[in-house]
């Protein structure tokens, strides 16, 4: 058998080194220095006779704040005021421009209502009551037997009625008329047309109202056009 060579295997040795005991105390020979102490930290010694000034110079600060506060809260409830009344005049006069377009309609319905005599819409003498409809009546004669004056009838029913449901709705905003006709004459609410002198007459009052003004809440949304009486004196 072949002689087995065994090689020695060089471990590598090891130190071992002492641990410091647990628990030691390392102590430091340098003298500790005091910190310094902050200025604020310090302090100050005051001379009691300066303290009763120093109170009336507080008191004077404070005094001066607390008038400032209350301006200042006098400012804010001032604002939430104004503001909500500027929401609510907004809320109440949103429509003034539309409504203002709107009356030239209403006078338009109006000239047409005032243009139909009444006479023209009673039945004439020599006809029977039955031959005028009544246009609140929900019954009518068919077509074939109405009359002109039958439609004419209609015709204005349909117009009036369109007038007053108009001035209904406006009247839900807010925006009602007025006929100043007797009242004195007032520029901020009248437009004068005219003048003439009338007897027995005051003068400096609304003789004719030609065409009705309207108010939108307390606001003036239209003049009314009239003619006043004039003084002749």
């Amino acid at each position: 058998m072949a002689s087995l060579s065994y090689r020695a295997i060089a471990r590598p040795s090891r130190q071992v080194f002492a641990h410091p005991r647990i628990g030691a105390r390392l102590y430091s020979e340098s003298p500790v220095e005091p910190q310094p102490q902050p200025e604020q930290e310090k302090s100050e010694k005051t001379d009691p006779a300066e303290l009763p000034e120093k109170l009336k110079e507080k008191e004077e600060q404070v005094a001066d704040l607390t008038s400032r506060l209350r301006y200042l809260q006098a400012d804010y409830i001032n604002l939430q005021r104004n503001t909500a009344r500027e929401k609510e005049q907004q809320r109440d006069y949103a429509i003034t421009r539309f409504a203002g377009d709107l009356l030239e309609v209403v006078d338009v319905l109006n000239l047409a209502v005032k243009s139909v005599p009444s006479s023209s819409l009673t039945p004439a003498a020599e006809s029977s009551p039955s031959s005028t409809p009544d246009p609140s009546s929900s019954s009518s004669p068919p077509p074939s037997q109405k009359s002109a004056h039958d439609y004419l009838v209609e015709l204005h029913h349909g117009v009036d009625m369109t007038h007053r449901l108009l001035l209904s709705n406006l009247a839900k905003y807010g925006v009602k008329p007025f006929d100043p006709t007797g009242e004195k004459f007032d520029p901020n609410r009248h437009e004068a047309l005219y003048q003439a002198p009338v007897p027995g007459k005051e003068p400096g009052t609304v003789l004719e109202c030609q065409k009705v003004g309207y108010m939108i809440k307390d606001r003036l949304l239209r003049a009314a056009q009239v003619g006043v009486v004039q003084d002749t004196s």
